[in-house]
């Protein structure tokens, strides 16, 4: 019983490998390390470079370990930056979707947990999603996860695979000093980032109709991502019944003003954030309910928002440190 984690040499990846590794899984990774890193892989994982386009390589990967399921976390997941890169964004997440299922139907493996995207909801007009809320993606990036979950329907019904995806939301923290989110995209690193070359973090949009002002989002720890992974596998393992898709979300949300008043207090760096224009498409409120994941994945937020920064910080000045010594 192995599992493969595709994409496991990154920030998500690199938490669920551990996580597995913790549960006494058998686990080995597959990564191009275009966005991932070697390092964030613990020792005594196995780890196969290349790409998940090419198929003969996830083939003997999977005869090589004797891999049951497989986690499929590696994609192209800049959403701004797939409007730019439509092309890329479908060739990396729709066709390599495709090619893992391919390798997967020719070597017989019929479990998989596949990482989607709160982003296959594109602005919901309602101020908790739920998994029934409509799909409407605003982005190749949103589209493309959409089409993922469409690939795995599909192969449930033409060759009984058994499935399930994890809809994201905002993942933030860091469960060990050395995994640590690397996006250039995303708050957390983007706020240390400047804090680091001693700038003031910009918050875009300070007139939303919200408590504060700022946008309410859901963030959500990166090694409570971690656990409903291992949790889906197992049941997935043990023939238990999933349903096709799950949100890994809060319930509550937080707003950037209250993400950035969390950021002075734990760093204790004070600072005053820059105001800039609202964004165009950024909408007010985006925030999931978990129910669904907490009945049937022990989804729980286990993780104060000074806990998720804390954890956060610790890796990444760890990281400066060493890279520095």
């Amino acid at each position: 019983m192995t599992w493969l984690v595709t994409g496991g040499a990154g920030y998500i990846g690199a938490h669920v490998v551990r996580a597995l590794v913790k549960a006494q899984i058998p686990v080995t990774v597959v990564d191009d390390l275009s966005s991932g890193h070697r390092e964030f892989v613990p020792a005594g994982v196995t780890f196969t470079g290349g790409s998940i386009l090419d198929g003969s390589m996830l083939l003997r990967a999977m005869h090589d370990h004797g891999v049951t399921g497989v986690i499929h976390i590696a994609g192209f997941k800049y959403a701004g930056v797939s409007v730019q890169r439509p092309l890329h964004t479908y060739e990396q997440n729709v066709d390599g979707t495709s090619v893992l299922l391919a390798a997967m139907q020719e070597a017989g493996v019929q479990r998989i947990v596949f990482s989607s995207s709160a982003a296959v909801y594109g602005t919901p007009d309602v101020d908790l999603v739920t998994e029934d809320t409509p799909k409407a993606p605003q982005s190749p990036y949103g589209e493309s996860k959409l089409i993922g979950e469409w690939l795995l329907r599909d192969q449930e019904v033409a060759v009984g695979l058994r499935h399930t995806s994890l809809r994201y939301f905002n993942v933030v923290g860091s469960g060990y000093p050395d995994v640590y989110d690397t996006s250039p995209h995303n708050l957390f690193p983007l706020v240390f980032t400047a804090l680091q070359a001693g700038a003031a973090p910009k918050i875009f949009g300070d007139d939303y109709p919200t408590p504060d002002g700022t946008n309410v989002r859901d963030y959500v720890h990166v090694s409570d991502i971690a656990a409903a992974h291992v949790t889906a596998a197992r049941r997935l393992d043990a023939g238990e019944p999933l349903q096709p898709a799950y949100n890994l979300g809060s319930g509550d949300g937080l707003s950037v003003a209250q993400i950035m008043d969390a950021m002075a207090r734990v760093t204790g760096i004070p600072f005053v954030p820059e105001r800039a224009p609202r964004r165009p498409g950024d909408p007010p409120r985006i925030v999931a309910s978990g129910e669904l994941a907490a009945r049937d994945l022990d989804w729980a937020m286990r993780h104060t928002v000074d806990e998720m920064v804390s954890s956060a910080w610790q890796a990444v000045t760890t990281s400066a440190t060493r890279g520095s010594a």
